[in-house]
């Protein structure tokens, strides 16, 4: 229809009735697509409108779930910065950083809240803190798996036998963000992008004994300015010692995003990153105070939140998720697109999520294919007919003969609330092929149990479970061999023992 014959039976329209045309007159000249029409059917209800324009109180709604989807994208995209943020405060609740180390010389057991750790290796870590224009040398021990990670939870380097110092120890050099001083010579030289790095090691136990490595850990791990030379650590035997390194799942999480966001320098962001933080009350220099409709919404963000990301950690949705064994959706690896989280050039926010939701320590060294070094992880949180663990129930995982791991493998049980080692009467919720005692079946292979009571006989192949609550476990293989990664050797799928 010509536009001024339109508008002519519009102004007749309004003559006679002394109102405007009814709400579902569209100029049939705009094209299909172009025009919202004056009813939405969505999962809010019904959404009005009048020929293309929302009322306030529309409109007001319209901008509340504008900020729930926003805020619920920060917490599942910003679960690495929570994460190391929660990483930090429980590291330096044991003093300063750069001169305090954390070791558990007895192993890590389930007194202490840490993402997936195992029980098996001497871990060791301590906060480093740059300061502008002041180089800090790391002192690596020999024979250890170390890394460096950033504020923001992304890789910075390697240490001991996946890092430059191949396995012998060194020094390097890590230079603060905008770095202007000289650099000398002797140094494995690393850039850091923030001020706040996350050191991490473990070391190797010699038959199950700890003690050869925290004494090589203690006497040649040192973190200090360049320009000072090296001072004394401070280490603190954190065995057995009830503290919390996991970040929150309520709306607390913000409050923790925001503190990574204030610690760091403007340009360590992303315009990006910045504009989706402020658009919830997030921003670099001010004070975080949501008002009490904001404070609402980001509670409900949080709660769609943890529910979204515990529903992609036990299913995930994309089938690369299981390539493991493809005939089967319990296996799921920890590192579905690698480290850098990357399906081809784009960024697999699922995957990220995921990983950093059930696990924590970022390094090629967990996701690249090392024969004979580093490491391998696959987890599970159903049984094999798909159904969630009951603690209350008897499982049984069997690994065939010839377990492919050169150095050692193991199974760990996890509280599915904490992602941390599940408390029990067993102190460490794990059986190893350290332990001296595990029983091995007549062709070789091994029946692990998970239940709230032994099998007979088989005590020492024996995780115990908890009656009422849900786990997980996480098989890990230290020295991943060839078969592991062909798959011509395969771990069964959990059974439920009736």
């Amino acid at each position: 229809m010509h536009r001024k014959k339109f508008v002519g039976i519009l102004a007749v329209t309004t003559l006679l009735t002394g109102c405007f045309p009814p709400k579902d007159i569209v100029d049939p000249s705009v094209p299909i697509g172009i025009a919202t029409p004056s009813g939405l059917q969505t999962h809010l209800g019904m959404i009005e409108l009048f020929d293309g324009t929302t009322d306030r109180k529309t409109a007001q709604k319209m901008y509340d779930h504008l900020d729930l989807q926003r805020a619920t994208s920060v917490y599942l995209n910003n679960l690495p910065l929570a994460s190391m943020g929660a990483m930090r405060t429980g590291i330096l609740e044991f003093g300063k950083a750069n001169s305090t180390a954390l070791i558990f010389e007895d192993f890590l057991n389930s007194q202490s809240l840490w993402l997936t750790p195992n029980a098996t290796s001497v871990y060791f870590t301590t906060w480093l803190e740059l300061t502008p224009n002041e180089a800090m040398v790391i002192e690596s021990p020999t024979n250890i798996l170390g890394f460096i990670d950033d504020h923001f939870f992304k890789y910075v380097t390697d240490l001991g036998n996946l890092g430059p110092d191949k396995g012998q120890g060194g020094k390097y050099l890590v230079l603060p963000p905008d770095y202007k001083g000289e650099i000398p010579q002797g140094y494995y030289v690393i850039q850091a992008k923030t001020y706040g790095n996350w050191v991490m090691g473990r070391g190797f136990a010699v038959d199950g004994d700890p003690k050869p490595a925290v004494k090589s850990i203690k006497e040649s791990f040192r973190v200090y300015p360049l320009n000072k030379g090296p001072i004394p650590m401070n280490f603190i035997n954190t065995s057995d010692t009830a503290h919390n390194t996991i970040h929150r799942s309520d709306s607390a999480i913000f409050d923790e995003i925001n503190a990574v966001i204030q610690a760091e320098p403007l340009e360590s962001f992303s315009t990006e990153l910045l504009g989706q933080l402020a658009a919830i009350g997030i921003k670099k220099g001010k004070e975080f105070a949501p008002d009490l409709r904001m404070q609402g919404i980001l509670k409900e963000a949080a709660n769609i939140g943890a529910a979204t990301i515990r529903s992609l950690v036990a299913y995930p949705r994309d089938p690369k998720f299981y390539i493991y064994y493809p005939d089967s959706s319990v296996w799921i690896n920890t590192f579905a697109d690698g480290y850098q989280f990357k399906d081809g050039n784009a960024r697999d926010l699922d995957s990220r999520s995921i990983f950093h939701f059930y696990a924590t320590g970022i390094t090629p060294a967990m996701s690249l294919r090392f024969i004979g070094k580093g490491s391998q992880y696959a987890y599970a949180y159903t049984d094999a007919d798909g159904k969630i663990f009951d603690g209350s129930k008897t499982y049984k995982i069997n690994l065939p003969p010839n377990v492919p791991a050169k150095d050692n493998w193991s199974f760990t049980v996890y509280d599915s609330q904490t992602r941390a080692m599940l408390k029990t009467s067993q102190p460490f919720a794990t059986v190893s092929s350290d332990d001296d005692d595990i029983k091995q079946n007549a062709d070789g292979s091994y029946d692990i149990y998970f239940a709230p009571t032994p099998p007979k006989g088989l005590e020492n192949n024996w995780i115990q479970t908890v009656p009422g609550k849900s786990w997980n476990t996480l098989f890990r293989l230290y020295g991943p061999l060839e078969p592991w990664f062909n798959k011509s050797w395969r771990l069964s799928d959990p059974v439920l023992v009736k």
